[in-house]
């Protein structure tokens, strides 16, 4: 009997090690994710220097010394915290579908998703705004972030050389400009909402004025990337022939 229970006693522990190491580890991904979107809500709200560490403690109920277990630190929380933000807009992005057979339809696609995303999103652009106000100190310190805006400029230039290969959208134009401007036009709106619509003496914020603003960006946007025709941007101008030389025009 005791030989036999020798036998058996090992082989039980090497059945339940398993389960208990892959428990510990998803308790371990729980908390660390729980702390991750805590810091997101707190940082959003505060900024990286107004976000304490014991306001993200109490918010993702858990104890300061973890949070110093799983990232380091304040500061090293704060960039994983800017890095996750611009993956999951990633994500998003590449869960859309678009027919570069039809490049209008595709640009007027990703145009909407950006608008949408920042309206969805608006930790987005406190986190932003919070870092530009730290003039990118801690961003500048992580390695992913880079790597993260490819895949955005990689949608855009797909776009664009479908356009172009059909005639209707200019060769001059780069990804990386594109993306600037669809991300400046629904971002400074959203961001100065409040400044501005206080100055306008207009609710900027309004559902009315929010449409209005989603069909201007993407008419703008389109509006940037199209071919012209020669012939009917040179009736349009108001320079003469004559007056070509002195601003700066062609010389074929």
């Amino acid at each position: 009997m005791a030989t036999s229970s020798t036998k058996t006693s090992p082989r039980t522990r090497r059945k339940t090690t398993a389960p208990v190491a892959v428990v510990g580890q998803a308790r371990a991904q729980k908390t660390r994710d729980a702390i991750l979107r805590a810091a997101t809500r707190v940082f959003s709200r505060n900024g990286f220097a107004g976000g304490k560490i014991e306001q993200i403690s109490k918010l993702s109920r858990t104890h300061d010394r973890m949070i110093y277990y799983y990232f380091g630190s304040k500061e090293r929380l704060f960039v994983e915290v800017l890095e996750t933000a611009y993956a999951r807009m990633n994500e998003a992005e590449a869960e859309l579908e678009f027919d570069l057979d039809d490049p209008e339809k595709a640009l007027t696609t990703v145009v909407h998703f950006v608008w949408q995303y920042y309206l969805d999103h608006p930790e987005m652009i406190t986190l932003l705004n919070s870092e530009n106000l730290q003039q990118g100190k801690h961003i500048k310190k992580s390695a992913r972030v880079s790597k993260l805006s490819s895949p955005a400029v990689q949608v855009l230039d797909q776009v664009l050389v479908a356009g172009v290969k059909k005639g209707l959208f200019r060769n001059d134009i780069s990804a990386r400009d594109l993306y600037i401007e669809i991300a400046a036009l629904g971002y400074f709106y959203l961001s100065n909402r409040f400044t501005l619509s206080a100055f306008l003496n207009v609710d900027l914020r309004s559902a009315e004025n929010l449409a209005h603003w989603k069909a201007f960006i993407t008419d703008v946007t389109l509006r940037s990337v199209k071919q012209t025709n020669p012939t009917d941007a040179r009736k349009a101008s108001p320079i003469d022939v004559g007056q070509s030389a002195s601003v700066g025009a062609p010389s074929f």
